[in-house]
Parts: structure tokens; C-alpha cells; sequence
């Protein structure tokens, strides 16, 4: 239980300063703009701040397309991914709410959720964008988490990588490649009236299907047995 106690706090986390970070100092506000690099940079820290505190707990996965592509290279059973992602998902919800409190009445000129949407006629692109920048994430982390890979250092590769991810996926979709991350915001998007939950089921088929695919790829070339 402490496993998945640690996912869903490392989510919540995740999601808090990750969609925080858009809410409040975005492109387009009243106040001080961090702009893309700055959303990027928080996501991808928040990831570093987690992977050094849960990790030695977790692994801090924090993400369900990352337990998927864990699963999937054998390194952990069927009922841990299960319950993985639904802690993740419920702290996923558990930081969209807190965010959503705070910025209702906070006067963001943005989403007061962070949800992440495409544009119409941009489905196929959306669905390559995720499936593709969460293949390189997730092959990133069974990479950097693999017997003779980063190490200690992997929480730091595992989170510039998702900046580098950010910057470029954000004006495609606003960089979901992490489903629980989606979930959470979409809910309390449609309390808004927003579409994000219409177009939900993008946000979690692509970056399983980018997290399956890697998982594959990596098992082709990498020359050590876990």
C-alpha cells in the first residue's frame, strides 16, 4: 500500500505544479508569463522533485503509460500496474481539485484546469504527436531505470527529458503523454463546459499505444536480461 500511496501523492504532485504552472503563469495572462518553456520546466521538475523523494519507494512511475511500459518489460506483476494506475489517476484527481479551487476565483485568463485538447481536423495529428513523444519518454525511462543505466541519475534524465518532451508537444495538444495527467483536469474541465473530456479517450490510447511500443523497441535493443 505504501507503493501506491506514493504514486498517487507523486501524481498529485505531478499534476499541481504541472497544470499549475499553465493555470497561473502561462502564455496569455494578466500576470507574469512563464510561457511554454516555463510549463515545460515545471512539469519536468516536478518529475526530478519525485523521482528523489518516491522513488525509492515506487519508482515513481507517476504515469500510467510508464507502468504499462514497466509491465510490459516484465519488471513488475499485473496487480501492481493495476493498482499503480488507479493511485495514479486518483491523485491525478486529487491535484486537479486542488488546482481547480485555486484558480477558479484566481482571474487566469487560461483553462482553470490545465486539460489538455487539440484543435478540430487535428485528431491524426494530436494522435501522432502523443503516441510518438510518449514512445521516446517512456523509452527514455525503461533506458534510464535499466540494469546498467543512469543509476542515480535517472530521475534527473527522466525529467529534462520531459521538459525536451514539453517544449516541443505543447502547441500540438498541450502535452498530455501521461494519461492520468488528462483525466484529472478533463473532469473538472467539463464542469467549465470545456470538450476536454470528448476528447479524453485520445489522451489515453495514444500514449498507451507510444508506451507499448516501447516497451517493444527496448526489449530489441538492449544487451542486458533484467
Amino acid at each position: 500500500m505504501k507503493k501506491y500511496l506514493a504514486e498517487m501523492i507523486g501524481t498529485m504532485v505531478l499534476v499541481l505544479m504541472g497544470c499549475g504552472a499553465a493555470v497561473f503563469a502561462g502564455a496569455g495572462q494578466p500576470f507574469a508569463s512563464v510561457g511554454t518553456l516555463g510549463v515545460a520546466m515545471a512539469f519536468g521538475l516536478s518529475v526530478v522533485a519525485m523521482a528523489y523523494t518516491i522513488g525509492k519507494v515506487s519508482g515513481c512511475h507517476i504515469n500510467p503509460a510508464i507502468t504499462l511500459g514497466v509491465f510490459l518489460s516484465k519488471r513488475m506483476s499485473g496487480k501492481d500496474a493495476g493498482m499503480y494506475i488507479l493511485f495514479q489517476v486518483i491523485g491525478a484527481i486529487l491535484g486537479s481539485a486542488i488546482l481547480y479551487i485555486l484558480a477558479k476565483d484566481s482571474g487566469s485568463a487560461t483553462t482553470l484546469t490545465g486539460a489538455n485538447g487539440f484543435a478540430d481536423g487535428a485528431l491524426l495529428t494530436a494522435f501522432i504527436a502523443e503516441t510518438v513523444f510518449t514512445f521516446i519518454f517512456v523509452l527514455v525511462v525503461l533506458g534510464a531505470t535499466s540494469k546498467g543505466g543512469a543509476g542515480n541519475f535517472a530521475g534527473l534524465a527522466i525529467g529534462l527529458t520531459l521538459i525536451l518532451v514539453h517544449i516541443v508537444c505543447i502547441p500540438i495538444t498541450g502535452t498530455s503523454v501521461n494519461p492520468a495527467r488528462s483525466i484529472g483536469p478533463a473532469i473538472f474541465d467539463a464542469i467549465e463546459g470545456g470538450k476536454a473530456l470528448s476528447q479524453l479517450w485520445l489522451f489515453i490510447v495514444a500514449p498507451f499505444l507510444g508506451a507499448a511500443i516501447a516497451s517493444i523497441v527496448w526489449k530489441a535493443v538492449d544487451t542486458d536480461k533484467e
